[in-house]
């Protein structure tokens, strides 16, 4: 009776144990659930594991794709992804960072196409994270995309990666997109970009503003903060509709916070070019990284086809 009474006892203490360790778990999920990510970048959906066959036909080094696919531009975002995934035998795993009203709307359009074995994780951007580094028109307000700034975030959007690619919604790739990804940065650079002057191509004329492929096309020389960086005005300009990204430097250098510095500036300071045409996103990179950056092959961002 005695050994019953010795068993029972430590039964007791066991399952005790047992429900303690239970509720400290419960907890630290409960903790894990809530904790937000201070720049509002949720992630809605995970990464599948790769299908054996998939595994099979395609290389084992995992490819980080960033590319925002807003509402109105869902067509686009889902033509660039299925230009990637044709083109590669690589492991791709997508990226896609959009807003909670198109979240279904963007897994509709997955599932009912060829990209139903795509690899990708949805990624909701709260624009709240703009407040203050962004100056919006009361009377243009709905022209404000705030998408367009999720590439300022790109360490917390794949946070394990330590390179990236970043695509804009309307690119088409005709090439294994590896190759990109294996464009060489050099010692001290976190982004590699094409430079607007490496093709006649590439030069636009903007009303008022001449040919804008240099700086004094996107940034207003008279002001004082402008003046002082003494970067020169006819420096080539960069397009950040496609560059490849050293996430291990750009978090060294703490590009984002640097990046909205400049944005909040902007708003108290107006330093932007009063001609300027182009995405209101340009500007902070190119004040970043000025001469700061290493170059990809300009046939992987050529533009103005159409």
């Amino acid at each position: 009776s005695v050994n019953i009474s010795i068993l029972i006892v430590a039964v007791v203490i066991f399952l005790l144990v047992l429900h303690h360790n239970f509720l400290g778990l419960s907890d630290f999920l409960k903790r894990e659930l809530s904790d937000s990510n201070p720049l509002g970048l949720q992630p809605i959906d995970f990464i599948p594991a790769v299908p054996q066959r998939l595994a099979d036909e395609r290389n084992d080094k995992e490819i980080s794709v960033v590319i925002a696919a807003s509402d109105e531009r869902l067509g686009g975002a889902i033509a660039a992804m299925n230009s990637i995934y044709r083109h590669t035998r690589s492991n791709v795993v997508f990226h896609i960072v959009t807003l909670n009203d198109t979240v279904d709307h963007l897994r509709l359009w997955l599932s009912n196409t060829a990209l139903k074995k795509l690899r990708y994780r949805i990624l909701n951007f709260d624009p709240r994270v703009l407040e203050g580094k962004v100056q919006v028109d009361p009377q243009k307000a709905d022209t404000l995309k705030p998408l367009t700034f999720a590439r300022f975030y790109l360490p917390n959007l794949v946070p394990h990666a330590e390179k990236a690619i970043y695509v804009d919604d309307d690119i088409i790739v005709q090439d294994d997109i590896v190759e990109l990804y294996n464009t060489p940065l050099k010692p001290g650079h976190a982004a590699a970009f094409s430079d607007d002057c490496d093709s006649t191509t590439n030069k636009v004329a903007v009303r008022g503003a001449g040919n804008q492929y240099n700086y004094i096309g996107f940034l207003d020389y008279k002001k004082e903060a402008i003046r002082k960086l003494a970067m020169k005005a006819n420096t080539c300009s960069f397009n950040p509709g496609v560059f490849v990204a050293n996430l291990t430097e750009w978090k060294l250098q703490n590009i984002t916070k640097q990046l909205e510095k400049w944005m909040a500036l902007n708003v108290a300071e107006e330093l932007y070019s009063r001609t300027l045409a182009g995405s209101i996103t340009t500007p902070p990179l190119l004040i970043v990284f000025y001469k700061q950056h290493s170059s990809i092959d300009p046939m992987w961002n050529v533009r103005h086809l159409g």
